[in-house]
């Protein structure tokens, strides 16, 4: 079973994925700001990150660089999660240090697809 970090600080959310993705298998680990996020990644290994963008403590942007220059923590695959989807800001995401975008409000079959899709490539699909 693959474990998702889901970053995320606004409780309806982090309440309607983290109970959809566990219903699909996932094991779901969760943080509410962005230094509980990178420290949880450290720590539950997990094989893909769900990262909000607009956290407290520390933004996703932050976050992102912060785990992608981490060895222990660059090849897990980061997925965005934000309100900001204004021309550009999927490449910005990117930059950061994100493998994937996916804009709000979740569209929970799409992001099924794209967190399927980062497992594959990375090797670890959920079972």
């Amino acid at each position: 079973m693959a474990k998702l970090l889901l970053v995320e600080d606004h409780e309806e959310i982090w309440d309607f994925l983290s109970r959809r993705l566990k219903r699909r298998g996932y094991d779901v680990a969760l943080a509410f700001d962005g230094q509980q996020g990178v420290d949880s990644a450290h720590s539950e290994a997990p094989d893909l990150i769900l990262l909000d963008m607009n956290l407290p403590v520390m933004d996703g942007w932050t976050a992102a660089k912060q785990l992608k220059s981490a060895p222990d923590t660059a090849g897990i695959p980061i997925i965005a999660l934000t309100a900001h989807a204004m021309s550009g800001d999927r490449e910005k995401v990117l930059q950061a240090g994100c493998d994937d975008y996916h804009p709000k409000p979740i569209d929970f079959s799409r992001l099924l697809t794209q967190i399927d899709s980062a497992l594959q490539t990375k090797g670890k699909a959920a079972e």
